[in-house]
């Protein structure tokens, strides 16, 4: 008989990558659990606003223990593999300069991109694993028309994760499983609990890692404070569409795109954020019309389904994780830069967010709007 592929599988601790765990052990795979630990999650614990647990959030160190136990459940080999210094390096201080710019930043997508997927496939190569296998919701498949591999939406398009993943190579997608792609999120539990696994009912995690309680405000100035700096001054001027001053504001990193609450300001109408400017750290305000933007620019861009864009292309553009993909025509505007025209203004474009390009249920790019 030919040897078992061996797979290393990307164990959060959470009930979705612990069941494609159970799944491929009981399909013969030979198997090595993983984990990356990326965050100290007591580093600012204490300081002002941050929670002392971290109960809600993916990769704590009760993550790290219950991946551990369902390892052992399986009876299979398990390492965490630590990479703090390169999530701090790659992910956090990315974030917190984002902010401190004036855009509001996707961590999770800038993990997945640039560390994660790499990492884990650089372990694997170094314990002899052929593949990696993860608990997201997504669909991999190669195309033999187009000579390339396809990342699709998954069944269960409430847990749709194609949003975070689309900066990843045709190298990786190669090299990578996603066995809930073809499950609904109820099922994957049921296969939990008939696998024995001990987390089936484990509820999902909410927050990013690296923020307590979500507050990414106060996550700044605890995490600045904890490297011995102090916060930047970016106080400014609240200023309306036509420019007009009506007020000043204490920082550019207390705002994003699209905010109503806590702009200091009364007027008769509701006041939105409709812009951000980082350079003179101006917060310019308006009508919730104003939020509405009939195109938007992205660069940094990663084809998938194709190997460049090419004249125009009608696609759909989700420019949030929650949003829904609307149609438009995507054109390059320059070398490493798409412009795409909405058929429908759309609300809240947010520079520093992710814009994906979608036909159908493939992920045919994406970029980081501009």
């Amino acid at each position: 008989m030919p040897t078992p592929e061996t797979i290393a599988v990307a164990m959060s601790g959470g009930v979705d990558s612990s069941t494609v765990a159970a799944m491929l052990k009981s399909e013969g795979y030979d198997l090595v659990g993983l984990t990356l630990q990326l965050w100290n999650q007591r580093r600012l614990a204490g300081r002002p606003g941050m929670p002392e647990t971290s109960e809600g959030r993916c990769c704590s160190l009760d993550d790290v223990y219950d991946a551990r136990r369902v390892a052992e459940h399986l009876g299979i080999p398990y390492y965490v593999v630590n990479q703090q210094e390169r999530f701090e390096q790659d992910v956090v201080q990315p974030f917190v300069l984002e902010y401190l710019s004036g855009r509001t930043p996707v961590p999770c997508t800038l993990c997945n991109n640039h560390l994660k997927f790499a990492q884990l496939l650089d372990t694997a190569r170094q314990i002899g694993a052929d593949r990696i296998a993860t608990g997201h919701y997504a669909r991999n498949e190669y195309d033999d028309a187009r000579d390339r591999w396809i990342l699709k939406r998954p069944a269960d398009t409430s847990k749709d994760q194609t949003y975070f993943l689309f900066g990843l190579t045709q190298e990786q997608l190669s090299r990578s499983l996603f066995p809930l792609g073809g499950y609904q999120k109820p099922d994957v539990r049921t296969i939990a609990r008939e696998q024995g696994l001990a987390l089936a009912n484990k509820p999902d995690s909410q927050e990013i890692c690296f923020i307590p309680g979500g507050d990414y405000k106060q996550f700044l100035d605890a995490y600045l404070a904890d490297r011995g700096e102090a916060m930047p001054d970016t106080s400014g001027e609240l200023v309306t569409t036509s420019g007009e001053v009506i007020g000043r504001h204490e920082g550019i990193h207390n705002f994003t795109v699209g905010q109503r609450k806590g702009l200091g300001v009364a007027t008769g109408s509701p006041l939105y954020v409709i812009g951000i400017h980082g350079a003179d750290r101006k917060v310019v305000v308006g009508s919730s019309e104003d939020l509405q933007s009939k195109a938007l620019r992205a660069n940094r861009l990663n084809w998938i389904a194709i190997p460049r864009l090419e004249g125009t292309l009608r696609l759909q553009v989700k420019i949030r994780h929650r949003h829904e993909p609307a149609w438009a025509t995507l054109t390059m505007s320059a070398r490493d830069e798409v412009t795409a025209n909405f058929d429908q203004p759309q609300r809240a474009v947010t520079p520093g967010q992710a814009a994906v390009f979608y036909d159908g249920d493939e992920v045919v790019g994406g970029g980081w709007i501009l």
